[in-house]
């Protein structure tokens, strides 16, 4: 008897911990922008990250779209060994000022394929690092729709809005978030030690908000861990104390 009470304690003990780890497993799986956020007005160095989620095929190319009704004049890629970076323009359908003078096109879409030999292999994850100006003042985020191709010829359409007071989507477009400037700074942002080692010193790189953004992330991480640390522990004590009160009543 005591040994069908401890199978059902640890089948109990396992069924919570996994499924703590299925509800938190998708929001690390998403193709997402990192930093999530940055100043209106400024340059920023951003990274979409973009995770392996088959468990048989592999991420060969990675396609994003730039929101051409918030035009961006400057972007620039970097270069990433095992990858190839296209990027394409769009003529706008009206100039746009930067810096006193009339732009007329601007970045639509960047395309990396990996080279021979490079994949994003299961469990494994990339990022692709980008530099951006100058951020919308009229807008409090941007939209990069993304399309993410395997090895298997599946492409994985991360296009979706989320809106206000409705469930997260199920393939969600990677969103920067864009906060007001602050009064001190001219520029609306603080370039980092990072930004500058890429050479966007010029672009002004990096919004000070990336650090809460990660900061947060680790946190939600750490808070998952936890939890199920907590679920396996109680099952775990449980388990002691009935064997010891086994123990003594024997």
């Amino acid at each position: 008897m005591r040994s069908l009470s401890t199978r059902r304690i640890a089948a109990v003990a396992l069924s919570a911990a996994a499924s703590v780890v299925a509800l938190a497993g998708p929001a690390f799986a998403h193709v997402t922008v990192n930093p999530g956020a940055a100043a209106q007005g400024g340059y920023t160095a951003v990274d979409f990250r973009v995770p392996n989620e088959s468990d048989t095929a592999s991420t060969v190319k990675l396609e994003v779209n730039l929101p051409l009704d918030h035009p961006l004049a400057s972007v620039r890629t970097l270069p990433l060994p095992g990858w190839t970076a296209a990027v394409e323009k769009s003529k706008l359908d009206k100039p746009i000022k930067v810096h006193g003078n009339d732009v007329n096109e601007a970045v639509s879409k960047i395309t990396w394929t990996a080279d021979a030999g490079t994949k994003i292999a299961p469990g494994q994850f990339q990022e692709f690092r980008v530099s951006l100006g100058p951020l919308p003042t009229d807008s409090d985020s941007l939209v990069f729709k993304a399309l993410q191709t395997y090895d298997n010829g599946d492409v994985v359409r991360w296009i979706d809005e989320s809106k206000d007071g409705q469930p997260e989507p199920a393939k969600p477009a990677p969103v920067l978030k864009l906060t007001k400037a602050d009064a001190g700074d001219g520029h609306g942002v603080t370039a980092s030690p990072t930004a500058a080692a890429h050479g966007d010193s010029s672009d002004h790189a990096a919004s000070a908000d990336g650090g809460s953004k990660a900061s947060d992330s680790t946190a939600r991480t750490l808070g998952v861990v936890g939890i199920v640390v907590g679920v396996v522990g109680t099952a775990v004590g449980v388990l002691g104390l009935r064997r010891k009160n086994g123990g003594s009543a024997s």
